[in-house]
């Protein structure tokens, strides 16, 4: 064979093979291996879990299981039993809320105590999500030093144990080294790309949808077998053609751009019937800064559609948090107007735990309907909403 032809034939094969490796690059579905759950998806049936592991390829499953120090998810022990009964590795997470050391050791004394008596097996993952507003005020070094402390008084109740996070905040707001980590980041169009492809999970989406499950799930890839490790799995997928069908339909951002929203001013004050994210932005797939339970009372200063929901903004003393009052079929769905409320002011000496003793309240619930935490100072002279 002569060099030219010789050469053609390398150049054709070359463009064969480079244009074989784009097309399935490109026309790779993230998988929707894990889906994690919490009291905002309701009561999950074993029905439900396994039609999302026969239909959608899931595997596991990670349930919140508490929040800051006294916040108990009241859906963790059916969901873990449920998702067992599935044939589903279940693993659990804890929304955390602290800024020291002391704080990030106690958080996990509770959360190891609640997964306990949860029902979630020994062995299993349990993350601690770090989102909140008191991690954004701290240094990325406290925040090492505080998810190192978590992370080891967890394992003394026979857990597993890493670190969730948004894709912003790893490695600026907390190292979160190769090999380990589950990171959140949504981009529009998911189809082709694989990333955080060397941590152990990559959350890529808040707002897939099931067959026979109401609502958005979030769901994410695995890159290794942590979140399925040291639990037996003896039922696998039954129908491979749907889930792959669905993994495609999932990768797909099929929404289309909306006609440009204004917001508009609303001084209000709502109380939620139900419980609700807080976000950091206008959309269901911002981060979570805390989830306000039902009760609680906010007030607002700006209010707009967009996005299929009717959005208020929050002044915070960091800027603003955003929540969903309701569907734009029906805006006010998840919140009261023109609620009177009973206040009381604070005095020297008073502390979170006193004032809500004092009127009924766990310190969470009198802090969160005052748009707080329990790790806030509070001062004289300052007033509380006590109901």
């Amino acid at each position: 064979m002569n060099k030219h032809k010789l050469k053609a034939l390398i150049l054709t094969v070359g463009a064969i093979f480079m244009a074989f490796l784009m097309v399935n690059v490109t026309s790779q579905a993230a998988r929707m291996d894990m889906v994690d759950v919490s009291n905002n998806n309701g009561y999950m049936s074993t029905a439900e879990y396994t039609s999302m592991r026969n239909e959608f390829g899931v595997k596991a499953l990670t349930v919140k299981v508490s929040e800051g120090t006294t916040f108990k998810d009241g859906y963790a022990a059916s969901n873990i039993a449920n998702g067992q009964a599935a044939g589903l590795y279940v693993n659990g997470y804890h929304f955390a809320h602290y800024a020291t050391k002391a704080q990030a050791i106690v958080e996990a004394d509770f959360a190891g105590q609640t997964a306990k008596a949860a029902g979630l097996p020994v062995g299993a993952v349990l993350a601690t999500d770090v989102e909140a507003e008191e991690q954004n005020n701290q240094s990325k070094a406290t925040n090492d030093r505080n998810n190192v402390a978590f992370m080891k008084e967890i394992q003394k109740f026979g857990y597993r144990t890493d670190i969730y996070t948004s894709g912003s905040w790893a490695n600026n707001k907390m190292t979160v080294k190769g090999k380990t980590g589950w990171i959140a980041s949504y981009p529009y169009v998911v189809s082709g790309k694989n990333w955080y492809s060397t941590n152990h999970a990559w959350q890529w989406s808040s707002t897939a949808k099931f067959r026979i499950s109401y609502g958005g799930f979030d769901v994410s890839q695995l890159n290794s077998n942590y979140y399925t490790a040291g639990q037996k799995s003896k039922v696998k997928p039954t129908d491979k053609g749907a889930v792959k069908d669905n993994n495609k339909k999932a990768n797909k951002n099929i929404s289309k751009p909306a006609a440009s929203a204004k917001w508009v001013k609303e001084k209000k004050t709502y109380t939620l019937k139900t419980a609700i994210n807080l976000r950091t932005g206008v959309s269901t797939s911002a981060s979570s800064i805390a989830i306000l339970p039902a009760g609680t009372t906010i007030k607002t200063d700006k209010a707009i559609i967009q996005g299929g929901y009717r959005w208020v903004r929050q002044p915070r003393s960091y800027g603003y948090g955003y929540l969903a009052t309701g569907p734009a079929s029906n805006t006010l769905e998840y919140v009261k107007s023109g609620a009177t409320h009973t206040y009381y002011t604070v005095k020297s000496g008073d502390s979170w735990w006193t004032i809500a003793q004092r009127n009924g309240l766990s310190m969470t619930t009198l802090a969160s309907q005052n748009g707080k935490t329990i790790y806030t100072t509070i001062y004289p002279g300052q007033r509380l909403v006590v109901r």
